[in-house]
């Protein structure tokens, strides 16, 4: 019997386990072991491991955990379902029982189904320009709409660079957006992409299919997202209009003893954020664990 499973052993997750491990929990973290930001090169914006490879930042947080007995297991959870005191876990290899149930499995992005974009992604196509913007300050970039108007983090790019140009890939761009654009110096290309050419990886230019081209350094594109499992949907919790699971401030959602950190959670997606999240959320959890047991003050009437 663990006092708590996490499912997800991402910055998010890992952080969590940390500090439940501090709170001598005995807990499981299960990981498929395909986070979100494995194709990028580097990972930014985290205090003290700016520029490091995602993966190892993971491996260094695997690492910490062993000094707490907290379990690590690479499995795939297939389904949560509740039994007297808790839940059970349902994993590739088995099934184990815990108390609570910690959900850090993030979000997935849908990367333009464009020819080159999967390619390039991680390298020189982005999603993010707080993760990625730097790297590619003053320089050529094309902000491409998947599904959505690429109007807004056009703007939001100019930050960065003064060349940038919005490419709607045959969408049709508001005329308010269009003229804001034009106000701000930011180039549009109305035409339906045919692909990306790139040389491993380094994006070289965008080809439209009458033929026109444009070149660029980096592409940053916007489009929809979707949770990496549907486990929070299957035990009943609620999901905000954005599509993200529907927390209090540590965590907890609309079902006793199930809690939602991270990406999954929240719509400001950075690596050290969702790390703070676990951390707050493990302390709600350790606390909600205490007053099972008898260990918190009761409250006055």
């Amino acid at each position: 019997m663990y006092d708590v499973v996490i499912v997800g052993g991402g910055p998010a997750g890992l952080s969590a386990a940390l500090m439940l491990g501090r709170c001598r929990r005995r807990v499981l973290v299960c990981d498929e072991g395909r986070p979100r930001n494995s194709a990028s090169r580097a990972l930014h914006g985290f205090l003290t491991r700016d520029g490091i490879p995602p993966l190892d930042l993971l491996a260094l947080g695997r690492d910490e955990l062993k000094a707490y007995a907290v379990e690590v297991r690479q499995t795939t959870v297939r389904n949560i379902s509740r039994r007297p005191g808790g839940f059970s876990v349902q994993m590739d290899g088995g099934a184990v029982d815990a108390t609570a149930v910690l959900l850090a499995t993030g979000v997935r992005d849908r990367v333009p189904d464009i020819p080159g974009a999967a390619e390039c992604y991680g390298t020189s196509v982005h999603h993010c320009p707080y993760c990625d913007g730097w790297e590619f300050r003053d320089r050529r970039i094309a902000v491409i709409g998947s599904g959505t108007s690429p109007a807004g983090l056009a703007l939001s790019l100019r930050t960065w660079t003064d060349a940038i140009t919005a490419c709607t890939n045959g969408s049709r761009l508001k005329a308010p957006h269009r003229d804001q654009l034009e106000r701000h110096d930011v180039g549009v290309r109305d035409g339906r992409i045919e692909r990306l050419d790139h040389e491993e990886g380094w994006i070289r230019r965008i080809v439209f299919r009458d033929g026109a081209t444009l070149d660029c350094d980096a592409v940053f594109f916007t489009g929809p997202q979707h949770q990496q499992c549907e486990l929070a949907q299957a035990l009943g919790c609620e999901f905000n209009r954005k599509g993200t699971v529907t927390t209090d401030l540590l965590g907890k959602t609309c079902v006793p003893g199930v809690y939602v950190v991270g990406d999954a959670s929240r719509d400001v997606q950075f690596a050290i954020v969702a790390a703070a999240e676990g951390a707050k959320a493990a302390v709600g959890i350790n606390k909600d664990l205490q007053e099972m047991s008898g260990l918190a003050l009761k409250r006055s009437a």
